[in-house]
């Protein structure tokens, strides 16, 4: 009965001593880009803090936007690391989320899911999104406003049409201030366009739409 409880202790204090456990700093980061940043990157820490090592078997993010690289592939008893994930701003604003799926060797914590919060601001505010004119309709210029905010200086925006039907033209209204005025060349028929502006020295791009719609039946 003695050597089975000591072989039985013995089994248990050998699991134990065989424990892997990779614990993480935090495994949501919550970042906010300023103006212009062209990219966000968080950085998840981790220590393995068992006595055995743990190996990476598996590192993927959810969509292609973001790349997450990680420093090795094995972590020693003691050591510790971190998981780069880098997020492509683009033309992107508001709250983005994106998520990297790590997968160890670790029986206690084979999948963790971390998350990537970026809080991307407005650079550019851009009012109506959206102009119009009957069919028929005298072809009159209507205007679009754009406003930079504050933190985002910009000198001159770029403007072009989807469509040779319409023509913009911008003027400079203030400091980051500006004026998009679109007209079409004709509205004896529907047409539309889309309005790309792109402030200078800068890859975001910003849309409004320029149509000519069907006149209402009578």
């Amino acid at each position: 009965m003695r050597t089975g409880i000591l072989i039985s202790t013995l089994s248990i204090f050998v699991c134990a001593a065989a424990q892997a456990e990779l614990k993480w700093e935090q495994t949501t980061i919550e970042l906010h880009p300023t103006p212009g940043d062209e990219k966000a990157v968080g950085h998840f820490k981790y220590q393995n803090t068992g006595n055995k090592s743990v190996r990476f078997t598996s590192v993927r993010t959810s969509c292609g936007c973001t790349v997450a690289q990680t420093q090795k592939e094995e972590v020693a008893p003691g050591g510790n690391g971190e998981i780069t994930a880098t997020f492509s701003i683009g033309d992107r604003t508001g709250t983005q989320l994106k998520t990297v799926t790590v997968e160890t060797d670790d029986p206690a914590n084979a999948r963790t899911v971390l998350t990537l919060k970026a809080v991307i601001p407005q650079d550019l505010q851009v009012a109506p999104t959206f102009v119009f004119w009957q069919q028929g309709e005298a072809p009159k210029p209507k205007i679009i406003e754009v406003t930079a905010e504050k933190d985002y200086p910009v000198k001159h925006l770029k403007v072009t049409s989807s469509s040779p039907d319409f023509e913009p033209k911008v003027q400079e209204t203030g400091a980051g201030q500006f004026k998009i005025s679109i007209q079409p060349k004709e509205t004896n028929r529907p047409v539309a366009a889309i309005l790309t502006i792109q402030p200078d020295d800068s890859p975001k791009k910003f849309q409004a739409t320029a149509r000519v719609v069907t006149a209402p039946a009578h």
